[in-house]
């Protein structure tokens, strides 16, 4: 079994390339920018008896995907599981936001996961099976003030997620989301202790989620306890938007 993860390297990917590993999977690190985090990651991977490998991949880019993917099928076997993780996100005004921002946080929160996704599914299809879980937002739900654009995009996420199960499921392949809530990444360095203090009030579990949480839901929709479940939108936001 093989996984692609992309946004391997960042926090939450870097708990399921973990995850992945201790469940049995081969995983390809996908990163864009942070090569030196997912090939320590690959290694650390490698040496507790799994494969793995550290593959760039700019899920913006259908050239990069293109690579990528025949680089892990070539190093690690065909894709069984592709997590799309990759995310980006602003906290600004949406008349403040700058059209080349705009669009790269579509490409990557969205546009990425349908490339890529487009990229592995004739294998899947052909095998008549594979599974592909999409890591979307509870913004993607409910919506955020100054994160509109974002917001946006993992909404589609959303829509891409439960259109294309409907699509491919007679071709055996699953296709889940799960809509992550305030987790513990560096990707909130920006809030103050203040700001996170008021969003813990408003989570009824009272705690910031951790990237496990998230790692966590992706290990049951890639096990075979999950083999019934497609089209699924998994909260894990601790309450927060139910």
């Amino acid at each position: 079994m093989t996984a692609f993860v992309t946004g391997g390297s960042g926090g939450i990917g870097k708990a399921i390339c973990k995850a992945l590993s201790q469940m049995g999977y081969d995983v390809a690190v996908g990163y864009n920018s942070n090569e030196q985090g997912a090939v320590k990651l690959a290694e650390e991977i490698s040496e507790s008896g799994r494969k793995a490998a550290a593959i760039k991949c700019d899920v913006a880019s259908v050239d990069s995907i293109s690579k990528a993917v025949a680089m892990c099928e070539g190093t690690l076997g065909e894709i069984t599981l592709l997590v799309n993780n990759a995310g980006v996100a602003d906290v600004n005004l949406f008349t403040h936001v700058p059209d080349d921002r705009m669009q790269e946080i579509v490409n990557v929160n969205l546009m990425g996961s349908m490339y890529l996704s487009k990229a592995v599914l004739p294998k899947m299809i052909n095998r008549k099976c594979g599974n592909i879980i999409n890591i979307s937002s509870m913004w993607g739900e409910v919506g955020a003030s100054c994160e509109v654009v974002y917001s946006a995009a993992k909404a589609g996420l959303i829509g891409f997620t439960k259109a294309l199960a409907k699509e491919v499921g007679l071709s055996g392949v699953r296709v889940n989301c799960i809509t992550a809530g305030m987790i513990d990444t560096p990707m909130n360095n920006g809030f103050t202790e203040d700001e996170i203090s008021s969003i813990v009030e408003e989570i009824p579990l009272s705690r910031i989620g951790t990237p496990e949480d998230i790692s966590d839901c992706v290990c049951f929709l890639a096990s075979e306890k999950s083999s019934y479940i497609t089209g699924a939108v998994i909260k894990v936001n601790g309450g927060m938007c139910i």
